[in-house]
């Protein structure tokens, strides 16, 4: 047969009719990620193509066909709902007296640059890979809600992370597709002259073009940085290519490209932000080029640069195992950053004092995590359990202090709550909520009106969710099937249990070993016990990707892939492929229990848990993450209990016990002790309260209101102090650190009156207290001496009651007159760390010493 040739694409573009032209404008802004209406108008004009399209309006509006659009410029119906869509639009974008310049004085004052290696706004910009990125994505999309002066730094990826099939063996694949970035919600950056920015960096092989792009979110921008350029060698060119691609030698290119390539397209941008928030250590080199250009510019040293940097920088640490740090070998980082040591007048080993760090997995190696730690005045993790895991897992930056006094804290995550919220629920809130709850996100006391939607309704509501739910995922395992050439009947014994009066519970994140996604395996007998219970039936639908190199989070994906083909299982179990944010919002709306069972306490957060909870769908999880603070005992169910377990079998068994009991004795009871309407009130209680107790704690609203209330203004507030009168609040920081950590070794304290060791008093009475304090040429106003007050503990020890301040008398002298607030045991240490009025947090330096 002869060859028919080369194949050559033609694509014609339709005209968009004046009627609905403002289609353009809808596909241009990523607002749309958050406004089910603007994608329903989409969807509604042709749904395989918009299913083709990835959801994506810009590449839709490129191929729909011409006598669609003309049909639908002329329907009624169609119109309607575009001009209500384009009035939302409209309306949101002009919108002023927001959250911010209400609650904020000066808000001209100030603007936040945040950046991180991932977002997940919505599938159609395939950056992203889990739960970083999402988070990412709903910051941004609630600081425009809330309208801080807000600029989101990231990468361009050509491929994005991989598209994930699952083969008939159970295995994982990753496929990679080139994004067509003209198909993309992005324009490329223009300077003044409207031409295109390009960015230079060097690396050791070349010198490199970073290409620089926008996209528009609501109120805020996403810079985006691209170094997939013709003029780019090839090694450059890869860069960018994959998200968390390649090996270590790209990753730190890639942090080069996100951390200094950042900052310098801010800067030709024109945009001067006054706070600086590093999402993950992955933006940890935002501290060195921001340095450098105070150096350069402002003729600063090294260290009064720091801390001006310092002052101003907000770190976030998503990071709840040591191994999850990135550390560069030094050789590596000598040969991308030795150039950089020149341009700031220091030698590589001052560079490499500000990564080092030992976070449990020896101090080798250049430790971003470290960098960032060390060039930022505000640090914290993503939940009040993680932020206690953090502060010890980092205590080594700060030894002299215990892991509960260190600057680490915590600030819960949310989810952005229009992005995650099931269409059908907002209409629900709309109608029954009076249409006004998008802003009244913050007040816990206005959510209590869910109580007064009719049980009925609420259940038909979760129902209607759950049927949509089940058909998506009917048509995935049917492709999923018919790809891997297996049988119509495999398919047909997968869904026979495809009812919406079925218990299903859901499982889907990434599938890190810490994760424990087998779990539920741990006990097939028992399982099966629980499986075979046809009177109560349940399906437990898995999803989630492991990273292509982590074989082990692959290898859980493929038991459980066989587990699901076992005869006594199938139909029970599935696991799906393609877990993307699509999946995800038809699985937390969908299902009717999500669960979660990680080792405690390595889960950082489990934002996914929160948007099933504010979808009505209860939680089954151990108390890790968010969960200690989201679960309040009739919401969901907690897993075992609030103790870590270091035998790692042991902890296996009891915490899959606990799972096993919790499903046969209440989740599943529970849902189907149905009334004479066909549901279970004590369910739809339970769904309700995971509603209420959810939405206004664990929105990203609150999250992004907190960050700028507590970080973001204080930091910018200091950032701007320390640079005042040429810098010189940072010049006398920096020389009293010096002067500080010199003198430090020899400062030491001893107790005037040897009686002070065991006191014996009545309660009301006041104890004298005096100490000798050898301060070593420092000032007695360097130096903060207090008594701290400890209780016992029923375990036989002490814990922190509270601290009482010294005050110094003379000659070094420092006394108090302490006066205990209640009667019984005390135990009380002296001591003294240094403190300066321009410090951050008061124990910022890490220095401490007892009596």
């Amino acid at each position: 047969m002869k060859s028919e040739g080369k194949t050559y694409l033609l694509r014609v573009r339709p005209t968009i009719p004046k009627s609905i032209q403002r289609l353009e404008d809808i596909s241009s802004d990523l607002w749309f990620a958050w406004n089910s209406n603007a994608r329903a108008l989409f969807h509604q004009m042709d749904p395989a193509l918009w299913v083709v399209c990835g959801h994506n309006p810009r590449s839709f509006l490129r191929r729909v066909s011409q006598s669609r659009l003309d049909e639908m410029a002329s329907d009624r119906a169609f119109l309607a709902q575009y001009h209500g869509v384009v009035s939302d639009y409209d309306s949101y974008r002009k919108e002023e007296h927001q959250w911010y310049t209400k609650h904020v004085d000066k808000p001209d004052a100030h603007h936040i640059a945040y950046f991180s290696a991932e977002f997940g706004l919505h599938e159609s910009l395939p950056i992203y890979s889990g739960g970083l990125g999402i988070l990412s994505g709903d910051h941004c999309k609630s600081a425009s809600d809330l309208g801080l002066p807000f600029t989101a730094v990231g990468l361009l990826y050509r491929q994005g992370y991989f598209t994930q099939t699952i083969n008939a063996q159970g295995h994982q694949v990753a496929v990679y597709h080139d994004n067509r970035f003209g198909d993309l919600c992005i324009e490329p950056a223009l300077d003044s002259k409207g031409k295109e920015i390009l960015l230079h960096l060097s690396f050791p092989e070349c010198d490199t073009d970073v290409k620089v792009w926008i996209a528009v979110a609501g109120h805020i921008r996403l810079v985006l940085l691209d170094t997939d350029l013709p003029q780019n060698c090839q090694e450059c060119r890869g860069i960018t290519h994959q998200l968390y691609g390649g090996g270590i030698e790209n990753r730190i290119k890639q942090e080069i490209v996100l951390g200094i390539g950042g900052v310098r397209a801010l800067r030709s941008l024109g945009v001067a932000p006054t706070v600086w928030h590093a999402n993950e250590g992955h933006a940890a080199f935002i501290v060195f080029e921001r340095a450098r250009e105070l150096v350069a510019d402002a003729g600063l040293s090294f260290d009064v640069a720091l801390e001006a940097v310092r002052s101003s920088t907000v770190f976030t640490t998503h990071t709840p195992v040591p191994a999850g740090h990135d550390i560069f070998p030094l050789d590596l980082f000598d040969l991308h950053m030795g150039g950089f040591a020149k341009e700031l007048g220091l030698d590589i080993k001052q560079l490499h004092a500000l990564g080092h760090g030992d976070f449990g997995h020896g101090a080798s190696g250049f430790n971003q995590t470290a960098l960032a730690i060390h060039g930022a005045a505000n640090i914290n993790g993503v939940a009040k359990l993680h932020g206690e895991v953090s502060a010890k897992i980092c205590q080594s930056i700060w030894p002299d202090l215990k892991p509960e006094e260190n600057p680490v804290t915590s600030v819960t995550n949310g989810v952005h709550v229009a992005t995650w919220l099931a269409p059908e629920w907002i209409n629900a809130f709309n109608q029954h909520l009076g249409g006004q709850w998008r802003g009244q996100l913050l007040d816990p006391t206005y959510w209590q009106n869910i109580n007064d939607i009719p049980d009925y309704l609420y259940w038909s509501i979760h129902q209607t969710n759950k049927q949509r739910m089940l058909q998506h995922v009917r048509e995935q395992l049917e492709r999923q099937v018919r790809r891997n050439g297996e049988s119509a009947h495999l398919l047909q014994a997968m869904t026979a249990n495809f009812d919406v009066r079925t218990l299903v519970v859901g499982f889907a994140r990434r599938f890190a070993t810490y994760k424990r996604a087998t779990l539920l395996l741990q006990d097939e007998e028992r399982l099966r016990e629980i499986i075979s219970n046809h009177k109560q039936p349940i399906i437990f639908l898995f999803a989630g990707k492991a990273h292509p190199a982590d074989h082990p989070g692959q290898e859980l994906i493929r038991r459980i892939h066989e587990m699901a083909r076992k005869p006594e299982f199938v139909g029970h179990i599935l696991m799906l492929e393609g877990y993307d944010m699509t999946l995800g919002r038809y699985l937390t709306s969908g299902v009717d229990v999500w669960l979660n069972n990680p080792i405690r306490p390595m889960e950082a957060s489990g934002t996914s848990g929160m948007n099933a909870a504010m979808n009505g769908v209860p939680n089954l999880s151990i108390l890790d993450g968010w969960w200690p603070e989201g679960f309040q005992g009739d919401n969901g169910w907690a897993i075992g209990g609030e103790r870590d377990i270091d035998d790692e079998e042991q902890r296996n068994v009891d915490d899959a016990a606990s799972l096993y009991h919790l499903l046969q004795h209440e989740v599943a009871p529970t849902y189907y002790s149905r009334n004479e309407s066909g549901f279970s009130d004590k369910w739809v209680n339970i769904s309700k309260q995971a509603m209420i107790s959810s939405i206004p704690h664990f929105n990203t609203d609150r999250m992004v209101a907190e960050y700028a209330e507590r970080f973001y203004v204080p930091a910018s507030e200091h950032g701007q102090l320390m640079a005042k009168n040429n810098y010189s609040h940072a010049k006398a920081l920096a020389a009293w650190k010096g002067k500080v950590r010199n003198a430090w070794d020899k400062v030491s304290l001893n107790m005037l009156d040897d009686a002070a060791v065991e006191i014996d008093t009545a309660f009301g009475k006041s104890v004298a207290l005096q100490v000798q304090v050898n301060h070593n040429g420092l000032s007695p106003d360097d130096l903060q001496v207090e008594v701290l007050l400890l209780r016992p503990t029923r375990e036989g020890g002490h814990k922190p009651y509270r601290t009482v301040s010294m005050k110094h008398a003379s000659n070094g002298v420092f006394e108090v007159n302490l006066k205990p607030d209640d009667s019984g045991d005390f135990a009380y240490h002296i001591r003294a760390y240094p403190t300066h009025a321009d410090l951050a947090h008061p124990m910022a330096m890490g220095l401490m010493t007892y009596l």
